[in-house]
Parts: structure tokens; sequence; C-alpha cells
């Protein structure tokens, strides 16, 4: 990776992106915001620059990255969301008319 300061023709390096792979990803101990720390269940990473030959992947620049979100899973937890919005209220709706009928009674 490198880069060019304002006003100069030279490059300069800034270093080189690494990538690691785990034996196992799923025993890693996420920590929040997809940051997660290797444990003995994941194993040791193999570390190693993109493109080379152990195989870890790729970078280009200028590419959006692809998603890791399901749009069905997603849609189905908003409509269960929206159900559920729609159920609390109902259930509010009903407790408010009560409390009108009880202060009716009670005049």
């Amino acid at each position: 990776m490198s880069y060019t300061l304002p006003g100069q023709t030279a490059t300069q390096v800034a270093g080189q992106i690494q990538l690691a792979n785990f034996q196992n990803p799923a025993g890693m101990n996420s920590i929040g915001g997809n940051l997660y720390l290797p444990t003995d269940a994941s194993g040791q990473p193999t570390v190693a620059a993109p493109g080379g030959t152990e195989g870890l992947g790729t970078l280009m620049q200028g590419y959006q990255e692809q998603s890791n979100v399901s749009v069905v899973n997603e849609f189905i937890n908003l409509i269960a969301a929206q159900r559920g919005y729609e159920a609390n209220s109902k259930v509010v709706k009903a407790a408010d008319e009560m409390y009108q009928q009880v202060n009716n009674i009670a005049q």
C-alpha cells in the first residue's frame, strides 16, 4: 500500500494489508463492533498478504464488499416486529377502554 503526499511526486510506502484465516472461525470470541479475538477453539491464524499462494483471497481497489445480511431474514424480522407492535397497541387500546369504563362506573 502506498500514498503520495500533496506537492510531491514520489510515493511513500505505508505498509502491507494482511489477511488472516482461522481453522475454526466460529470459535472466535466476539467483542462487539464486528471485532473478534482468537481463542483456543479458533486456533492460530494463518496470516499472509492478499493474492499470495496461501489462497486467502485478494483485495481490489474501488470495489464495495458484499453484504453479509440476509434480506429474507431481515424482512421476516421486520414483519415479526410489526406484528408485535400491532399486538401491543391492541393491548394498550383494550386497557384504555377498560379504564374508561371503570371511570364511568365510579362516577
